[in-house]
């Protein structure tokens, strides 16, 4: 199988096929390198313009060559430059024209250095793909191993969907290891008065508890179908969503797991408005799934 890494020639970062050949030493996949060059629809019969077009895809050729010759000399990435109406549209004709099983694609530019951020490409692309899409963190290093854990964000319509049987299933191709985490985010005040401090942490344990209950079930009915390793449960609390995510501890070899909302069309990528908000402050690469159809 194949990973397709977006390449941005604009920007020339190396992020997103840095994530790439990260996953690749975990999926075994081979990663493909690509540009995508865009091309007005409808097409016209213009000389110049096509003499302009020739001229772009040619410098972004040389571009994505010089960035994948930075890469380490044992990877082995093939590059593409492709043509077509939009940058998302082109990554997905390379999907399937490689039958790739993922995405790859880096941050916004406006982000901040080592956090996930969505520009107009990625916001569009995490909504259409009909496969997985790996989000890099704006400045993302070539690390030396692996992705080792992914931390499925638990919550929400993604799980009506199925995103812990997904993430359990991903398990037994690859070799790592799951940790299922709920983010909750305590309130401040209701009306114009503070809520007493054992409250709201009497509430925080009942909703703590039925979430536990929940994800137990959903395992144990996963586990009737296959093999699960043990999984860690965990909870991560704040009165923001920033505070609720870094309650959580982090690691270099974390990837975050998120799923498709209830606003998504069958067997595609769409992100709901709690899951944008965690994916605002992940530190650590972001893994965005299309709902999970089990085969029967």
């Amino acid at each position: 199988m194949t990973i397709i890494a977006g390449f941005s020639s604009s920007r020339q970062g190396t992020a997103p096929l840095n994530l790439a050949a990260q996953l690749s030493r975990w999926t075994g996949d081979k990663v493909v390198a690509a540009a995508i060059v865009e091309r007005p629809w409808p097409a016209k019969e213009d000389p110049v313009e096509h003499e302009y077009l020739r001229h772009v895809t040619a410098e972004a050729a040389r571009s994505l060559e010089r960035v994948v010759a930075q890469l380490p000399s044992d990877l082995d990435i093939p590059t593409v430059v492709h043509q077509s109406t939009s940058i998302p549209t082109g990554l997905l004709d390379l999907v399937t024209a490689h039958d790739a099983r993922m995405v790859v694609v880096g941050s916004s530019s406006s982000g901040l250095l080592g956090r996930v951020a969505l520009g107009s490409v990625t916001e569009r692309l995490v909504h259409t793909a009909a496969v997985p899409v790996a989000i890099a963190p704006r400045g993302y290093p070539l690390g030396p191993e692996p992705i080792r854990r992914l931390t499925v964000a638990y919550g929400g319509e993604a799980d009506i969907h199925g995103l812990i049987p997904a993430a359990a299933e991903l398990t037994t191709l690859w070799p790592v290891q799951l940790r299922i985490v709920s983010f909750t985010v305590r309130p401040v005040a209701v009306f114009s008065g503070k809520i007493e401090r054992s409250a709201e942490d009497l509430v925080v344990e009942q909703w703590a508890r039925r979430t536990m209950d929940d994800i137990v079930k959903q395992l144990n009915e996963v586990r009737n179908r296959i093999s699960v390793p043990d999984v860690d449960v965990v909870v991560g609390s704040g009165h923001d969503w920033r505070e609720a995510v870094e309650n959580v501890p982090w690691q270099a070899g974390d990837m975050l797991l998120l799923g498709s909302g209830a606003a998504g069309q069958a067997a595609q990528v769409f992100l709901g408005s709690a899951a944008s908000k965690i994916l605002r402050h992940a530190p650590v690469p972001v893994m965005i799934i299309p709902r999970h159809q089990t085969s029967a």
